[in-house]
């Protein structure tokens, strides 16, 4: 699907904040904190879906507001879950606002908001009151509240995934998407066992993407298993090999995950690590051992990548199918 999209990066200086200002004009006013001479480099990026909405904003150190005279001339009154990079602060509702990084909270737009942040890039999913008014209940008490349980969390990587996913979602798959947006945000701001079943399939698909980012981040650890997931990540040992039953097991994924990571050093030209280097540096015994892995997962040796990467060639390897491992949000769809 096609957002819309808008930025002052291309306008002179001088011109960036009026510009800025028109974007949010009638729904919020924005002062920039900084000195108005660096300008005000800012972009939006605003998908469109039935019955929601998501943005992501990438601006420098500004305040928004949004006072009684917007709520009057512009009564909208959507509610925002918000996932910034950078510390929040400011007031909802009179209530004191003050959220930690990468921790999504819960604001009205129709009610009094003052928005106070560093520069940052920050995720907003959007959702329209008569579309989802059966959550009022739940979403007014959370207002200004940072959702920082570790189900909160998990709602904020599954709007980050959501965000990552929508450049290829397909237009036809767009009908059944709010009721698993729902599914979601009913299933962690307000966890009971039938919410968790009914939104299982969102659930796991991000538990899953939570555990792949930790993984990748330490691929080089030999101590690298699945007590090491089970203790980081909070997940019980059954429910990480439920995730991974498909994969044929954690094992087995961790090592698939690693031999990727070497193929990309390897197909970088300049990269000049040995190849037994840069097997020893994620983990596998030895050079005869990470190459027979290497060419049954990619029907091709370590050498014969690197060689083709050196003549500016590509191999057309053979890449294994994982069960879980979807590319996109549109493949998670088509398979539920």
């Amino acid at each position: 699907m096609v957002p819309a999209q808008f930025t002052t990066h291309g306008l002179p200086t001088h011109e960036q904040l009026r510009a800025w200002r028109a974007w949010y004009e009638g729904l919020f006013d924005v002062v920039l904190s900084d000195n108005r001479a660096a300008g005000c480099p800012c972009s939006t990026t605003v998908w469109s879906l039935p019955e929601f909405g998501v943005s992501t904003v990438k601006a420098p150190r500004l305040t928004m507001t949004r006072e009684t005279s917007h709520l009057r001339s512009n009564p909208i009154d959507h509610w925002v879950i918000t996932i910034g990079t950078r510390r929040t602060v400011g007031s909802a509702s009179g209530v004191p606002l003050n959220v930690p990084p990468q921790t999504p909270f819960v604001v009205s737009l129709g009610r009094q908001l003052t928005s106070r942040r560093p520069a940052d890039e920050r995720t907003h999913l959007f959702l329209p009151r008569d579309a989802f008014r059966e959550l009022a209940p739940l979403l007014d008490a959370a207002e200004a509240t940072p959702l920082e349980s570790r189900l909160g969390r998990l709602l904020g990587d599954y709007i980050l995934l959501i965000r990552q996913s929508l450049p290829d979602l397909a237009v036809s798959d767009m009908a059944r998407f709010a009721g698993a947006v729902r599914s979601m945000v009913l299933a962690c701001m307000v966890p009971s066992s039938d919410r968790f079943e009914e939104a299982c399939v969102q659930v796991n698909l991000t538990r899953r993407e939570q555990i792949r980012r930790f993984i990748d981040q330490h691929l080089r650890e030999p101590s690298l298993d699945a007590q090491m997931l089970c203790r980081e990540l909070g997940v019980s040992r059954t429910q990480l090999y439920r995730l991974f039953e498909q994969d044929r097991g954690v094992s087995h994924y961790i090592r698939h995950r690693r031999l990727l990571r070497c193929y990309g050093l390897l197909s970088d030209p300049s990269n000049t690590s040995a190849i037994n280097v840069i097997a020893d540096q994620h983990c596998f015994e030895d050079a005869s051992s990470f190459s027979r892995a290497f060419k049954q997962e990619f029907d091709c040796n370590p050498r014969e990548v690197r060689v083709a990467s050196v003549a500016g060639q590509k191999i057309a390897e053979k890449r294994a199918e994982f069960a879980g491992e979807y590319r996109n949000l549109d493949e998670y769809l088509k398979g539920l």
